[in-house]
């Protein structure tokens, strides 16, 4: 249902907002009222503005301060890079990380962006020192993890490390609490982290949970205590902060709070390698990507699917649109599946679109692309199978648009340009499309896109090119309250 098709539909309903009749002119009737006032009146009058002066300033103290992204010099755009999770779980070494570091660089990954080599779990002994620190796996990594870190700036990379909230990492290796910053038994993990290994990034996970009568605090303060311990680190040490990357799977609403602590929070669970997960963690992100700003992003987690083309349940036009969402929204793009050296041409083309990559390193605007209708869906409609379909957003060269479909089959996609709320109405627009990297002529108020593949994706930049042509008709692009100088509206304005 088109947008004037919704309007005809919202005037036969007796709940719906009512306006005045087509082609009539707006009155209204003048009242004239008369006051009295005396010196009593004024007095009291002035009496009530300054209580209720003094009321609204006090609670405008008591109010807590707008959530702001903490700008500590470090994350100011989302991170790429690679992590070895997916592809190597637990069964991860030196030789696996410097190898793969090595091809970020070889296949041109590194050039492009793909800067932090991260390992995930598993890296490090059972069980801590009898001075209560975490040691590297003396199996996995027998140079030294410093050895490691130092290899992996030698290339021009940067090194991302793992840890925990609780006790313990997912895989049961040992957790940071009660060992985030420097205490009298033990060493602190972030100085181990950033001054000893000398790591450039932390991701921080949330299982092994303290009991409550332990940790008496909820997880928005068990992540505080880490990004304290990263703030105190840095002060002390001159070092440039480590980046900090939340990994509370969405639970406690991270994009409320997560920008105070660190640089990216994920939203929602892991990721699958399939067409459901994609479009469930598109759904729900749709809902908050408002968060997404400069040194703040939400993460929606690994970019995964890329690899599972031909190994799993993605085909290639839904490992682009997986690409092209995760990269519009802003998410960090962490390349996690196969090992890089079984990448794919297919995999490449994908990963290594620079115009989509621009969007998402965009160093002048940082929010990211938001729904402007849902299309399939009436307008903010939770459907995890069914998300939003035309998204827009700013960005430094234009006018950012993401048509995604949702459908089975290939379809039509059309929208009205001024549906957007960054295109100006009135004017023309030219279209450059960001996967086939060719100017398509311009868009005057609207414009269709044919035979979308089904879970596909189409991308474009549109940049203002003038005032639209003289004399089209009708009036608006947009029909509601479309109203003439003289106060008549249009026919199809209300």
């Amino acid at each position: 249902m088109d947008h004037v098709d919704r309007e005809k539909e919202a005037a036969h309903d007796p709940m719906a907002p009512r306006g005045p009749p087509s082609g009539t002119w707006l009155q209204k009737p003048i009242v004239q009222v008369t006051y009295s006032l005396t010196p009593t009146h004024v007095l009291m009058a002035l009496l009530s503005l300054t209580f209720a002066a003094l009321f609204a300033y006090l609670s405008l103290l008591s109010k807590p301060a707008p959530t702001t992204a903490l700008d500590n010099g470090v994350g100011k755009l989302p991170f790429m890079g690679y992590n070895t999770w997916n592809a190597y779980v637990c069964d991860i070494n030196e030789t696996v990380v410097r190898e793969s570091a090595e091809l970020l660089v070889s296949l041109g990954l590194k050039d492009i962006g793909y800067e932090y080599m991260n390992i995930d779990d598993c890296y490090a002994e059972k069980n801590r020192t009898e001075d209560g620190d975490i040691i590297e796996s003396a199996e996995r990594f027998p140079s030294g993890m410093r050895n490691t870190t130092d290899y992996i700036h030698d290339l021009g990379l940067k090194a991302g490390i793992y840890s925990d909230s609780g006790w313990f990492t997912c895989q049961l290796y040992p957790g940071s609490f009660q060992n985030e910053d420097r205490h009298v038994f033990f060493c602190a993990d972030i100085e181990l982290f950033r001054e000893t290994w000398n790591f450039d990034l932390l991701k921080y996970d949330n299982c092994a949970i303290p009991f409550d009568e332990i940790i008496r605090e909820g997880v928005v303060g068990k992540y505080k205590r880490m990004a304290d311990a990263i703030a105190a680190q840095a002060a002390s040490s001159g070092q440039e902060p480590i980046l900090f990357s939340l990994c509370e799977w969405g639970r406690e609403q991270p994009w409320l709070w997560a920008k105070r602590f660190g640089q990216s929070w994920r939203t929602t669970d892991d990721i699958g390698a399939h067409w459901d997960a994609i479009s469930s963690i598109i759904n729900q992100n749709s809902f908050y990507t408002w968060s997404t700003d400069f040194y703040g992003h939400g993460d929606m987690d690994i970019v995964n699917a890329i690899f599972a083309i031909g190994n799993g349940d993605l085909t290639y036009e839904e490992a682009k649109s997986h690409f092209t969402a995760w990269a519009l929204m802003k998410s960090p793009l962490l390349i996690v599946w196969l090992q890089l050296s079984a990448i794919t041409e297919e995999s490449l083309n994908i990963l290594t679109n620079t115009e989509i990559i621009a969007i998402n390193q965009d160093s002048v605007v940082g929010t990211a692309i938001t729904p402007f209708r849902w299309g399939r869906n009436p307008d903010w409609t939770n459907d995890y199978t069914y998300p939003a379909q035309y998204w827009s957003g700013e960005s430094e060269n234009g006018t950012v648009i993401m048509l995604l479909n949702v459908e089975s089959e290939p379809a039509d996609m059309f929208f009205t340009l001024a549906e957007s709320p960054w295109i100006r109405a009135g004017r023309q627009y030219s279209v450059r499309d960001l996967w086939t990297h060719t100017d398509n002529g311009t868009a005057v108020r609207n414009l269709t896109v044919s035979a979308v593949p089904a879970h596909g994706v189409v991308a474009l930049l549109l940049r203002d090119a003038g005032d639209e042509p003289a004399g089209l008709d009708p009036k608006c692009s947009i029909m509601e309250w479309c109203t003439d100088q003289n106060g008549t509206v249009l026919e199809g304005g209300v």
